[in-house]
């Protein structure tokens, strides 16, 4: 079988599974809906609960699985996700990396979005993620099946991908990454960041592009989303997490959910011409601010239940 045949393969095989992906978007919903009213924090005006924020991140199942229009953020950097699920592509002369595979039902999608910016599926040479949910990183033997890019992934991270098994699929590894370890492609260079709490191998990814004549720093923020339930080993994290990334470089703050970073809004304006809305240095530590006040509101909560 050549290499053409098992890519339509392939694709018949993800357009016959339908049970599988649908239980994970379902499952993602009654996640927001069990997730605890309380507590409440008020962030420039607007307050968040811990059920508002994962409402906000996932939206709605449709949310999670429709295509957004893809285009470019800055530089050489792209918009290839859904609604709410981010999946960005970086493009070099020596081919691209992705960034985010999400679901492995919007694996198909994604390639869509690829095509229509004019670069090909197939140019993909590194698949690299966030952290070890599904939402995020599912698709990722899939991806790697239909283009055999080299999946690279935070140390910390990898005993939860390797429980993501989609269709039965094992979840592959080519490389493991350490904290500050970098990625470089095509005279691109991606560092890795261990900003842990959200899961052990939380990843946020920092990239500088150039754009006439302008070096940029962008920042794709890992989750900083805190667990109803904070362990010792937890709060360590958390606490150097909001630390690093507070004095990281950023003038395009990006993220694994569109929500946290207003995608929707900057698009919009983005269709309007004038200033790229996505480079926006005020606004790179807005979703830290959220979840560094939740992240102390919980723990709050958390010591008074306790002492009682």
């Amino acid at each position: 079988m050549n290499k053409m045949s098992r890519l339509r393969l392939c694709r018949c095989l993800v357009a016959a599974v339908v049970l599988g992906p649908a239980a994970n978007t379902s499952r993602a919903q009654t996640a927001v809906q069990s997730a605890p009213d309380h507590p409440a924090v008020t962030i420039q005006g607007h307050t968040f609960t811990p059920r508002s924020i994962l409402a906000r991140n996932m939206g709605t199942q449709e949310d999670q699985t429709t295509r957004f229009p893809p285009y470019k953020i800055v530089g050489n950097i792209y918009y290839v996700g859904t609604r709410t699920l981010s999946s960005f592509l970086v493009v070099t002369p020596q081919g691209n990396i992705l960034i985010d595979s999400t679901y492995e039902r919007n694996v198909a999608t994604i390639e869509e979005s690829v095509k229509q910016l004019g670069f090909k599926f197939s140019d993909i040479k590194i698949l690299l993620g966030n952290h070890a949910h599904s939402d995020h990183q599912e698709g990722d033997a899939l991806v790697k099946q239909l283009t055999g890019a080299q999946v690279m992934a935070m140390a910390e991270d990898v005993p939860a991908l390797q429980a993501i098994k989609p269709g039965g699929k094992e979840h592959p590894i080519d490389k493991m990454l350490h904290d500050g370890e970098s990625v470089t492609l095509g005279g691109t260079t991606l560092i890795a960041h261990l900003t842990a709490g959200h899961t052990r191998g939380c990843t946020t990814w920092t990239i500088e592009t150039h754009e006439r004549e302008r070096i940029y720093n962008v920042v794709i923020y890992c989750s900083l989303r805190s667990p109803a339930v904070l362990t010792p080993a937890i709060i360590d994290e958390f606490n150097h997490s909001f630390k690093l990334v507070r004095s990281m470089p950023c003038d395009v703050p990006l993220g694994d959910h569109a929500a946290q970073y207003n995608m929707q809004e900057k698009y919009a304006k983005l269709q309007g011409g004038g200033l790229n809305p996505f480079v926006d240095a005020a606004g790179c530590k807005v979703e830290v601010d959220i979840e560094e006040a939740m992240f102390h509101a919980i723990l709050n909560e958390q010591q008074k239940a306790s002492s009682q």
